[in-house]
C-alpha cells in the first residue's frame, strides 16, 4: 500500500474515537433533558462506552494476531455502523447506554488494528513518528467533531449527532474493503490458545518498557477524559455557554492537540523518545499547576479553564504517540495483544475516573480543575521517572 494510503487509513481508524466521543458532547445536556435523566446517567453513555472499548480489545487483539488485521477491522467497522444506527433509535437512556456499549466494543477492533498496523509496518522509533502522523489526522477529526456536533444538534436534535459517526464508519468500511491489504506478515496459529494467551499477557505485563509507556499514555488520557466528561456541564450549565460556543471551545482544545502532534515529530527528529516525553511532561505539569492556581484563587471563567488545558493538550499530542508506539514496540510478534492491553489500561483509567466524577460533580468547575491538575502531576512524574528509566533509547527517523 502507498504510504499516503496507510496514513489516511490510520487517520480514519484512529479518528473514529474522537468522532464517537466528541461529536455528541455538545448535545449531552439536551440528551439528558430529553430522557429526564440525571447528569451521571448521561455521562455514563461516555464512560461505559469507553470501558467496553478497552475491554473488547483484550479479545480483538489476539484475534487479529491469529487471523490478521483486515478481517478484524472489517468486522469491527460493520458492527460499529450497525450499533450506531441502532443508538439513534434508542427509546430510553438505558437502551442508549446499551447500544453505546456495543458501539464501544466494535470501536475497540478498529482502533486496536490501527495501532497494531503501525508495529507491523515500522520499527519502534519510526513507529512513534508514523503514529504522530496518524494522530495528527485524529486531531483534525477531533477539531471538526465538536463544532459539527453542535451544528447538527441545533438543526436536527441530539439523535442526529449519533447518526454522523455511523455514516463516518460506513465510509471508512468502504475504503478498507476496497484498498486495505493485510499487514500481518505471519499470523500466529496459537494466539488464541488459553496457555499461549495467558503466557503472552504475562510476558507483556511484566515488561518494564510496556508498563512505563502504558503508564504514560494512561495518565495522559486520564486528564483528557476528565475534561471530556465534565466540560459539557461546566461550560454549558455552569458558565452559560451555548452549544455552538462550547463546540468552539472543544475545537480550540483539539487544535492545541493537533499542534502537539506536529511538535512531537519535530522533537523526535532531534531527541530520543524518552527525552521528548520528558519535555512534554514539563508542559503537562505547567498546565496542571496553572489550572489549580487559578481555581484556588477563586477565578472561574472560560479562559481560566481553556488556557491551561490548551497547554495540557500540547503535551498530550506528544505523550500519546510516544506512549502508544513505545508500549507496543517490544512485541513485534504480538502487536495486537500489546496494543489491546495498552488501550485497556487507558480505558480502565477513564472508567474509574468517570465513576468518580459521576458522584463528585457538584455544579462547579472544581472536579474538572482538580482532576486535570492531579493527572498532570502523575503524567510529569511518569515521564521523568518510569519512561526515562525503562523506555528504550532510540531516535525518531527524520520526517
Amino acid at each position: 500500500m502507498p504510504a499516503t494510503l496507510v496514513a489516511l487509513i490510520l487517520a480514519l481508524t484512529l479518528g473514529i474515537q474522537p468522532v464517537t466521543s466528541d461529536l455528541y458532547l455538545p448535545a449531552l445536556p439536551a440528551l439528558s433533558a430529553s430522557f429526564a435523566a440525571p447528569m451521571w446517567q448521561a455521562q455514563y453513555t461516555l464512560s461505559a462506552m469507553l470501558m467496553a472499548f478497552g475491554c473488547s480489545q483484550l479479545i480483538w487483539g489476539p484475534l487479529s494476531d491469529r487471523f490478521g488485521r483486515r478481517p478484524v477491522l472489517l468486522i469491527g467497522l460493520l458492527a460499529y455502523t450497525l450499533a450506531g444506527l441502532a443508538s439513534t433509535q434508542a427509546p430510553s437512556m438505558l437502551w442508549l447506554i446499551v447500544w453505546r456499549v456495543f458501539q464501544g466494543a466494535a470501536m475497540g477492533a478498529v482502533v486496536m488494528c490501527a495501532r497494531a498496523i503501525v508495529r507491523d509496518l515500522y520499527p519502534p522509533a519510526e513507529g512513534a513518528r508514523i503514529m504522530s502522523k496518524g494522530l495528527s489526522g485524529l486531531g483534525v477529526l477531533a477539531c471538526l467533531a465538536p463544532p459539527l456536533g453542535s451544528l447538527v444538534s441545533d438543526l436536527s436534535g441530539w439523535r442526529m449527532t449519533l447518526l454522523v459517526p455511523a455514516l463516518f464508519s460506513a465510509g471508512t468500511l468502504a475504503l478498507v474493503l476496497w484498498r486495505f491489504k493485510e499487514t500481518l506478515a505471519q499470523p500466529n496459529p496459537q494466539a488464541l490458545q488459553a496457555k499461549t494467551l495467558v503466557r503472552t499477557w504475562l510476558l507483556i505485563l511484566r515488561n518494564p518498557t510496556f508498563l512505563a509507556y502504558s503508564s504514560l499514555s494512561a495518565a495522559s488520557y486520564g486528564g483528557l477524559f476528565t475534561f471530556l466528561a465534565t466540560s459539557p456541564f461546566v461550560f454549558i450549565q455552569v458558565l452559560g455557554l451555548s452549544k455552538k460556543q462550547f463546540g468552539l471551545v472543544l475545537f480550540l482544545m483539539c487544535f492545541a492537540y493537533l499542534i502537539g502532534t506536529f511538535l512531537c515529530r519535530r522533537l523526535l527528529q532531534r531527541y530520543s523518545v524518552q527525552n521528548a516525553a520528558a519535555m512534554a511532561g514539563g508542559l503537562s505539569l505547567s498546565a496542571g499547576l496553572l489550572m489549580a492556581a487559578l481555581a484556588w484563587s477563586g477565578i472561574q471563567n472560560v479562559w481560566s479553564l481553556c488556557l491551561p488545558f490548551a497547554l495540557y493538550m500540547l503535551g498530550h499530542g506528544v505523550h500519546q504517540p510516544c506512549g502508544q508506539s513505545g508500549a507496543v514496540g517490544p512485541f513485534p510478534e504480538a502487536a495486537g495483544t500489546a496494543a489491546a492491553l495498552n488501550s485497556f489500561l487507558m480505558m480502565l483509567v477513564a472508567f474509574v475516573m468517570g465513576s468518580w466524577l459521576g458522584t463528585h460533580m457538584d455544579g462547579s468547575a472544581r472536579p474538572l480543575t482538580y482532576g486535570v491538575a492531579a493527572w498532570s502531576a502523575v503524567l510529569a512524574l511518569t515521564s521523568w521517572t518510569l519512561v526515562r528509566r525503562y523506555g528504550r533509547s532510540s531516535r525518531g527517523a527524520p520526517a
